[in-house]
């Protein structure tokens, strides 16, 4: 949520950013300063007010003592109608205040000034590639189909249990999905991030102060009587532990990592490109997340890239980074680099990663602000990252690593699974 001294001091800059959006965001900025405006005068009318009660309240009590309480009376009426314009204006005051917020909720994130114009994924710029493309022959099989001919993952168990978009993953498919969370796990521990054992639920608060709500509230699963939302991935609980907290310069770097399984309504489309573990109800995910000071999240969020990077290079994946463009880029992200995988068999770039920079925007919905070096209180930077989400990189590791004898298992994965190859 952008601050309102920010939006004051910056207007027509964030109204130019937006335009990297496709968003027009002058009428909402125009009503938010209003709101502001409104609030202020509010504000000051019954501060004004407050402080004339104060001092009637005193002249009144000198009267009574003075033996004057017909003069005491009238005054004490005076109060009266004091108290009824009070009342009136702090119903003016809370409404303007709620009115403010619910502007501000609609208003997503400003683009950083690497974000570069587009209207969709397909603008999205490549900033670097790694491995060979690999050219398999007709005959190699997508990953579904790997999955029934190994008997590893079955999606229509899963279908009978709970319904499309929920695989089940039997013997060495279970076992690769959790060795590969275990190394991510590990991989992120060795880089500095303490592990998080986390709830898989969360209220409404938490869902506000990441930013899923209101802007993705009808992508998540909700459990209407008891009000709480299943996460649509690590970020919101890791995130909002620093909700209502107060850091001091020396903690930053706050890293933190954490597995969870994942949950999102957004399935339901057809077609091979969400067929199988393309697209999922329910699937697993290791998540990064970091608190930085202003000054250096831009290169934190340039040390995360490194950090997946590093693992897909181990797995042994093809892969490429895009800088997303305005108009594909997250409702609270200032600037996103997502990680894609070469599938062979589909002959198609999977996403596998997101790695993102929020600068403030987290920070302001969750109050979450340090004391600097100078004693100022300032809202944190808040980042988060992929790494990795299983299903695609499991999709592509199972359909590159395919022979005639079986699939190999990447080397680094073989203290994790115990096993070199699935036949």
């Amino acid at each position: 949520m952008l601050q309102i001294n920010r939006i004051r001091a910056e207007k027509e800059a964030i109204i130019e950013a937006m335009k990297k959006r496709n968003f027009d965001a002058s009428e909402l900025l125009k009503k938010a300063i209003e709101l502001d405006d409104l609030r202020k005068k509010t504000q000051t009318e019954n501060d004004n007010l407050l402080a004339e009660m104060n001092k009637l309240s005193k002249e009144i009590g000198q009267l009574y003592k003075s033996g004057e309480p017909k003069k005491a009376e009238i005054l004490k009426q005076k109060t009266t109608q004091i108290k009824e314009q009070i009342k009136g204006l702090s119903e003016t005051l809370e409404q303007a205040k709620k009115d403010l917020q619910e502007i501000l909720y609609q208003i997503p994130n400003v683009p950083n000034d690497l974000v570069p114009f587009g209207k969709d994924e397909a603008d999205n710029e490549v900033v670097f590639t790694h491995g060979d493309v690999l050219n398999m022959t007709d005959d190699a099989l997508p990953h579904w189909e790997l999955a029934r001919k190994y008997d590893i993952i079955d999606f229509d168990l899963g279908n009978k249990i709970t319904g499309a978009g929920f695989p089940v993953y039997k013997g060495k498919g279970a076992k690769l999905q959790r060795a590969l969370i275990n190394y991510f796990l590990d991989k992120n521990e060795a880089a500095g991030y303490r592990e998080m054992q986390v709830p898989h639920l969360i209220n409404e608060a938490s869902g506000y102060g990441t930013g899923q709500l209101p802007d993705k509230e009808g992508q998540m699963y909700v459990i209407e009587r008891d009000n709480l939302y299943l996460i649509p991935t690590a970020e919101v609980p890791v995130t909002n532990l620093y909700r209502d907290v107060m850091l001091t310069h020396k903690d930053f770097p706050v890293k933190n990592t954490a597995y969870t399984p994942c949950f999102r309504r957004e399935a339901g489309s057809y077609g091979a490109h969400v067929r199988g573990l393309n697209r999922l109800h329910q699937f697993d995910k290791v998540e990064i997340v970091r608190l930085e000071h202003p000054e250096r999240s831009y290169q934190a969020l340039d040390e995360m890239v490194e950090h997946v990077k590093q693992i897909l290079i181990e797995l042994g994946l093809a892969f490429r980074i895009v800088r997303l463009c305005g108009g594909d880029l997250g409702f609270t992200s200032a600037l996103t680099y997502d990680f894609e995988v070469w599938s062979a068999a589909q002959k198609r770039w999977l996403e596998v990663s997101s790695v993102s920079n929020f600068e403030d925007f987290q920070a302001n919905r969750l109050k979450l602000r340090f004391k600097d070096k100078d004693g100022k209180k300032r809202l944190a930077h808040t980042l988060n990252g992929s790494s990795l989400a299983l299903p695609r990189v499991l999709a592509a590791l199972l359909e590159n690593n395919q022979t005639g004898k079986g699939i190999k298992i990447p080397e680094i994965l073989h203290q994790y699974t115990r096993f070199e190859c699935i036949s």
